[in-house]
């Protein structure tokens, strides 16, 4: 057996084994949906602060990933009583989170004062990118179904989750086959304009396929494609900078022959705020 082959078998059998995790933490629950995008976040959160400190910054994780968590467990109570009128154990517990980070903030000035680290603005920088970047899109994912089709489905967030991978699938496809101009070299070789426009109107086409199937306007979800397709190469290339710059092949080893979970996810990171601005404006038409 060829390496190569040996390589390719190896990515089908964990890409199969992700799948699976995935539509069954999906279908199972509310809770154990919440569970699958909280192990994501911490995965991912836990990997950026690695790559920081590859360049010598020093975030402070545990301030980061707390934070993280309240943001997540506010976005979480919020998407538990979706559609059921607050009651006042639920406004507590949102109040208590939104406070508890309010809190995490200034801490994390406070802490800098006895580090005695050389880059103090940097690992402050550093602390809440990483809740920016990773936190607040996990956190906002939870709404996506609620708006393409009004409510929670996990079917719609297979369906969202599934336009990202059709457009990685049709990109590598695509680029493998067909590429010869260069994306954006200096960031990743690999990556070519023949696959940017194949992942492109994969996704479009997953889209509008997808829209039949929920009766959705073909229009709104071919927009939606539109917009995940870009969002999703800009997440690619922003996660490659990022290891570049820390000089790593991978962000982590969570999956064999897919690395880490910003690997896997970096897509989804950038195209989760760009989709849910996207599907707030045209609820407006």
């Amino acid at each position: 057996m060829s390496e190569k082959f040996k390589n390719l078998l190896v990515r089908t059998v964990s890409g199969a084994v992700l799948l699976l995790v995935v539509l069954g933490a999906l279908l199972w629950s509310k809770w154990s949906a919440g569970a699958l995008f909280a192990v994501i976040m911490l995965g991912g959160l836990v990997e950026f602060y690695r790559l920081c400190r590859k360049r010598g910054i020093e975030p402070m994780s545990s301030i980061g990933i707390a934070s993280s968590l309240a943001i997540f467990g506010i976005a979480f109570t919020v998407f538990q009583q979706w559609g059921i009128p607050a009651t006042n154990v639920t406004g507590r517990i949102v109040l208590g989170l939104l406070l508890y980070v309010m809190l995490m903030i200034p801490s994390a000035f406070v802490c800098e004062l006895w580090r005695k680290s050389p880059t103090p603005i940097a690992n402050i920088a550093t602390t809440f990118m990483g809740v920016i970047y990773v936190a607040l899109p996990m956190s906002a994912i939870l709404f996506v179904p609620q708006m393409l089709v009004g409510k929670w489905s996990p079917w719609a967030m297979l369906a969202f989750i599934s336009i990202i991978w059709v457009n990685d699938v049709f990109a590598y496809l695509v680029g493998v086959t067909l590429g010869k101009h260069r994306l954006c070299e200096r960031i990743s070789p690999k990556k070519s304009w023949e696959g940017f426009f194949g992942g492109l109107v994969g996704a479009v086409g997953a889209a509008m396929l997808f829209a039949h199937l929920f009766g959705g306007n073909l229009l709104v979800w071919g927009g939606l494609g539109v917009v995940m397709s870009l969002a999703g190469v800009a997440g690619d290339l922003v996660e490659s900078l990022m290891k570049r710059e820390a000089d790593v092949k991978d962000s982590g080893a969570m999956m064999p022959g897919h690395g880490g979970f910003l690997d896997r996810f970096d897509a989804l990171l950038l195209a989760v705020p760009f989709a849910l601005f996207y599907l707030f404006v045209v609820s407006f038409s």
